[in-house]
């Protein structure tokens, strides 16, 4: 008895509820044959928001009629170019997808005619993340080109098999990683990096950008892993190869870093930049010679480059401050007088770098008894 009056209170409650819905229903139904869309749109989301009705795939159904009457609508005056909101077009695309995958979810019974039907306009989700991408706007675009990405994964596009078969889905997820990175977001910017980097024509800089996101995060490791990565790749790309060198000797780890120019020359052995790298490097590991030779190597294919008159410079300047000045007088005076000139060129070609020359050049001036030159350079020290 009970049970009994339990259940015809719920109808007591349902029924009611039940009218108005089918009342909405109709009036949405009206809408739409009168050309209302935006009205039976309205009105549907407003019975949306009620969770009782969440369930009903009716509801979804009729919503679905109406965003593909918008979107008809839309392209034809899109395809006559006539005056469109063009952003409404495609927030209605994604809408239409949405709307399709939660039918799918709660029947399946009418897949085959939705994807179809979705599948016919899934490149619009596409173009318009190219659309946001031009006007800069990186969220909306991230949002299109994932939506584009995730009918990877949704039931309702399983007949397509979009992995194998869509070749514009790694440049999709490119471009997820992209605008991830100019909004500043490391968890944006990795989430669709793996299929990203199926784009070959584009991995050396979704490479770049995934580095970058490892280094806001702070992620040392996988911040190496992924220079190494790109290096490996493409040693002549110009973002790995200055990196990875700054990582290895920002740690001391110089061994490292004399490795990787090595790895880079074998690639190139006339680049400046690798054989610049391998001359700090052997400064660094204190082989002061070798690190000459390299400088100098440089310094003969382009006299206008500063660092090597640097670097040699040091490194003479190191070799005779481990010279005995009593047994070794002239080899020490010989190492001065190279510093000497490698420095002052340095100086001639960098003197916005005081802080580098002034005090070698204080040093050289000191021990070669040049006073005048020695009284210029204390009196620059001590401005």
């Amino acid at each position: 008895m009970k049970q009994l009056i339990t259940i015809l209170l719920l109808l007591l409650m349902t029924t009611p509820c039940l009218m108005a819905q089918r009342k909405e229903l109709s009036q949405a139904r009206t809408y739409i044959k009168s050309g209302k869309y935006d009205d039976a749109e309205n009105l549907l989301n407003t019975l949306l928001n009620d969770s009782a009705n969440r369930q009903n795939r009716r509801v979804y159904l009729l919503l679905y009629d109406v965003l593909r009457h918008k979107y008809d609508q839309g392209n034809e005056k899109l395809y006559l170019k006539q005056r469109y909101d063009t952003t409404a077009f495609f927030a209605n695309t994604r809408k239409i997808f949405a709307t399709l995958e939660t039918i799918d979810s709660l029947s399946p019974d009418d897949r085959t005619k939705h994807a179809a039907q979705a599948h016919l306009i899934r490149p619009n989700l596409f173009n318009g993340g190219t659309f946001y991408l031009h006007k800069s706007k990186w969220k909306e675009a991230f949002r299109y080109f994932e939506t584009y990405i995730d009918c990877m994964r949704q039931p309702l596009f399983m007949a397509y098999d979009y992995d194998s078969t869509d070749v514009r889905l790694p440049e999709a997820a490119y471009w997820t990683v992209f605008a991830g990175y100019m909004m500043h977001d490391p968890v944006l910017t990795l989430r669709h990096r793996r299929l990203a980097l199926r784009d070959s024509a584009r991995a050396d800089f979704t490479l770049m950008f995934v580095a970058e996101a490892r280094r806001w995060l702070s992620d040392d490791s996988l911040y190496l892993q992924t220079l190494q990565e790109g290096f490996r790749r493409n040693p002549l790309f110009s973002y790995f190869f200055p990196r990875l060198m700054d990582f290895y000797t920002g740690r001391g780890q110089h061994e490292k870093a004399l490795a990787v120019a090595d790895s880079a020359l074998m690639v190139d052995d006339s680049n400046l930049l690798f054989l610049f790298a391998k001359s700090s490097a052997l400064l660094r590991l204190e082989r002061y010679q070798e690190c000459i030779d390299y400088s100098t190597r440089i310094i003969a294919v382009n006299d206008t480059m500063a660092e090597p008159y640097f670097n040699a410079g040091t490194a003479y300047l190191s070799l005779a401050a481990g010279l005995d000045g009593k047994k070794e007088r002239k080899l020490m005076k010989a190492a001065y007088h190279n510093a000497l000139f490698f420095m002052e060129r340095y100086r001639a070609l960098a003197p916005e770098q005081k802080q580098k020359w002034a005090p070698a050049l204080y040093r050289i001036y000191l021990n070669l008894n040049m006073g005048k030159q020695f009284d210029e350079i204390d009196h620059l020290l001590k401005k």
